[in-house]
Order: C-alpha cells, then sequence, then structure tokens
C-alpha cells in the first residue's frame, strides 16, 4: 500500500463534514487539505457508516470512474421491512424493487441495453432542437421580472426553467408540474440520504413510490393518447425491442425527470452566483457573448453540482497504488477532481476562458452523464439572456447574509440567490 493510501481515524477529514455549515459554504479548503495531507484514506464513517476509500486527485477519480473492476450496482433492498412501520412497507418493496434498475445503478451487459435505448430517445439532435424553445422559455421568465429589478434566482429562473423543459420533454402535463418537482426533491432527498431523519427518509420513500404511480397512470393513457415526446420514443422501443421492463421503464422515467430538475437548477444558481463574485469575469460575459459554451464548462467545473459518486469494487485490486479489498467502497469526490492543480492550472481561479476542459461534474466512463447536453444547452440560454439583459446584474443579500446551501454531501445548491439591477 502506497505512503499516501492510508487508514486514518481521524474526524477532521471525514466527509461527513460537509454537511457541516462553514464546510458547506465553501468546501474546496476542505477538499485541498484531503488532497494534500490523505489523497486516498479510508473514511470508517462514509458509505453510509460502512467505510469507503475516499479519493481527491483527478487522475485517481478518472481512474476508478473508467476501470470495469468497479461495480455501479449499490442499491438494493433493505435487509428486512421490519424496520418499516406497515404503512411504508408497501412503497419500500416498489422503490427498492425498481431503483437498482436505474442506469446509475447499472453495470454491462443490462447498462448498456438500457443506455442503447434511452439514447435512441435522446438524441443529440433532440436536444439541440429543443434550444429555440428553451430560449422563448427563459426570456418569458425574465420578461415577467423585467420591471421589478430584482429577483429571487432559484425560485423564479433556475427553478422553473428545468423543470418546465424536462416536463415538457417527458410529456407531463403543465398542471402536474408543481407535484412532480416535491416528487424530485423526495428522489434527490432518497439518493443521497446524509442528512435525513427516520421520519424524512421514510416520506421521501412514498414520494418516490407516488412518482412511479404517476407515470403508471401516464404510461396507461399513452395507449390511446400518444404524443411525439421523449416518453412515447421510450415506449415504442420498449414495444419494439421487447427489452425494456415496467421496473426498467419507470426507474428510468423517475431518473430523467428529478436528475434533469435538480442538477440543472444548481448548475444555474451555483454559476451565477460564481460570475456575480467575480465581476471581472460576468463583465468579460456581457461583452464577449460567444464565450457562452465555455463559459459554461467553466461554471460547471468550478462549483459542480454533483460533489460526490462512488462504486464497490467486485474483486480485490490495486488502484493507482492503492489495495482495495472485494467488496470495499470507493468514494469519489468530483469537486475536488475538478480544482486538482494536476489537472489544472490556477484552478481557484474563475476563467471563463479556460481550455482545460477533463472536468469530471458529469462523471467519466459508461455513466457519463446522459443528460449533460440537456444541462449545457439550458445553462447557455439562461447565461446568454442574462448577460444581454442584465449587464448591471448585482448580488442583493441582506447586509450580513451569506448564501445559504443545501444540506448535501452528494449535491451542491443554494437555496436562495436574491439579485438585483437597474
Amino acid at each position: 500500500m502506497a505512503a499516501d493510501a492510508v487508514r486514518l481515524d481521524d474526524a477532521s477529514l471525514r466527509i461527513s463534514r460537509l454537511l457541516e455549515p462553514e464546510v458547506r459554504r465553501d468546501p474546496y479548503p476542505f477538499y485541498r487539505r484531503l488532497r494534500e495531507a490523505a489523497p486516498v484514506h479510508w473514511d470508517e464513517a462514509a458509505a453510509g457508516g460502512g467505510g469507503a476509500w475516499v479519493l481527491t486527485r483527478h487522475a485517481d477519480v478518472m481512474a476508478m470512474l473508467r476501470d470495469p473492476r468497479m461495480t455501479a450496482t449499490r442499491m438494493g433492498p433493505p435487509p428486512g421491512e421490519e424496520w418499516l412501520p406497515e404503512e411504508y412497507r408497501a412503497a419500500a418493496r416498489q422503490v427498492f424493487r425498481a431503483m437498482p434498475h436505474q442506469l446509475l445503478f447499472q453495470d454491462p451487459p443490462d447498462h448498456t441495453r438500457l443506455r442503447g435505448l434511452v439514447n435512441k430517445a435522446f438524441t443529440p439532435r433532440l436536444v439541440e432542437g429543443m434550444r429555440p424553445r428553451i430560449r422563448e422559455r427563459v426570456h418569458t421568465l425574465l420578461d415577467a421580472l423585467r420591471e421589478r429589478e430584482r429577483m429571487e434566482v432559484i425560485a423564479e429562473l433556475a427553478y422553473p426553467l428545468p423543470a418546465i423543459v424536462i416536463a415538457e420533454l417527458l410529456g407531463v402535463p403543465p398542471e402536474d408540474r408543481a407535484q412532480f418537482i416535491k416528487w424530485s426533491s423526495d428522489f434527490g432527498a432518497f439518493l443521497d440520504g446524509s442528512n435525513l431523519t427516520p421520519q424524512e427518509a421514510m416520506q421521501a420513500l412514498v414520494g418516490v413510490a407516488d412518482f412511479m404511480d404517476y407515470f403508471r397512470a401516464i404510461i396507461a393513457r399513452r395507449q390511446d393518447e400518444p404524443r411525439d415526446d421523449l416518453l412515447q420514443a421510450l415506449l415504442a422501443a420498449r414495444e419494439r425491442d421487447d427489452v425494456l421492463s415496467e421496473d426498467e421503464l419507470l426507474a428510468n422515467l423517475v431518473l430523467l425527470l428529478a436528475a434533469g430538475h435538480g442538477t440543472t437548477t444548481h448548475l444555474i444558481g451555483n454559476g451565477l452566483l460564481a460570475l456575480l463574485r467575480h465581476p471581472d469575469q460576468y463583465a468579460r460575459l456581457v461583452s464577449e457573448p460567444g464565450l457562452v459554451g465555455t463559459a459554461v464548462q467553466e461554471l460547471l467545473r468550478y462549483d459542480s453540482p454533483v460533489q460526490v459518486t462512488g462504486r464497490t469494487a467486485r474483486e480485490a485490486l490495486t488502484l493507482g497504488e492503492t489495495d482495495v479489498k472485494a467488496g470495499e467502497h470507493v468514494t469519489v469526490i468530483l469537486g475536488a477532481a475538478n480544482r486538482d492543480p494536476a489537472a489544472f492550472g490556477d484552478p481557484d481561479r474563475l476563467d471563463l476562458g479556460r481550455q482545460e476542459n477533463r472536468l469530471m461534474s458529469f462523471g467519466f466512463g459508461i455513466h457519463f452523464c446522459l443528460g449533460a447536453p440537456l444541462a449545457r444547452v439550458e445553462a447557455e440560454e439562461v447565461f446568454g439572456a442574462v448577460a444581454r439583459r442584465l449587464p448591471d446584474l448585482r448580488l442583493d443579500f441582506a447586509d450580513g447574509a451569506a448564501p445559504d446551501w443545501e444540506p448535501s454531501v452528494v449535491f451542491r445548491g443554494l437555496r436562495e440567490l436574491p439579485v438585483a439591477w437597474g
């Protein structure tokens, strides 16, 4: 085992510290300390208390995410139902039966089959074809706020835009969007699980089950009322190839809808905060609108909406210079990899013209985020429109107030972002 691959019992290095308010406000000094003091170390409290190797260097993260000896399969049924009140058991059975079929938790050959089917319905051409509609939605939202000369970005722009876009893509009726947004939050809480009380965990479980029931009802209606959208394309693929089970379909519809909403909300909020904290870079985007594509890449790198993911070793292996036993978990900190000076020059500096682009924000390898093209298009349209229409935009926190971040280890996003102009 390498000298920097160590088992430490040091609470100051545990990734659960990401839930502490001070670390949550700015986790990057903590990541730097991990990278420099213990870039590969055993955190006995990680992975739900079972322990995990924690990786923070870009090269190590990339190697782990593309290593076929690591499995993404890490969600299964609970040890039993006796820990659940009776009224939650049916929901638990439904959710824990279906969720392992999500692309997030699949390995080849099932992952290859499922991703191939979804790719048929979620092509770059389809996503790029949505750009004019996304642009129209952005301007409609901004038009409604223009005369007020202030807005709360999360609630009035970053939250509704991806909700509208992904709902339209999947054929969710407009009147149901508020409900599916709640279910999306339940799913995010269910995936993270790092700061939930038992009651909150059970409520999130029920929310995910209700989410699946909702899609089951929509699918039934589509037999008589077909439409031209992503959901219909997935149904067509299922009928044509007969290789997509109901659990697989429902689990991945939940994933597409929830992931397509929450993480894009965080991208817009985190990105706009970074721009307004660096007025020179915001001014650069205002004066160089053609920079918006590389700007989105840099904002994704600088403060990623997804900070942490993980894998499990199928067999005993050496990862870099670290001995990992079969069955041991490996947690990778994507946010730390994105600030690794070995991969990015002056990594703590926001540079909208940065050409180094091996960011880990969407993952890497066969599980690279399927929705990355859509997230990029939405972010490009938002940042481009805001820079054109609101060149004098500024933060508008009350005196002494600071940004408040959602309590999460996996995700990084703001609760609110007040801004003003004029």
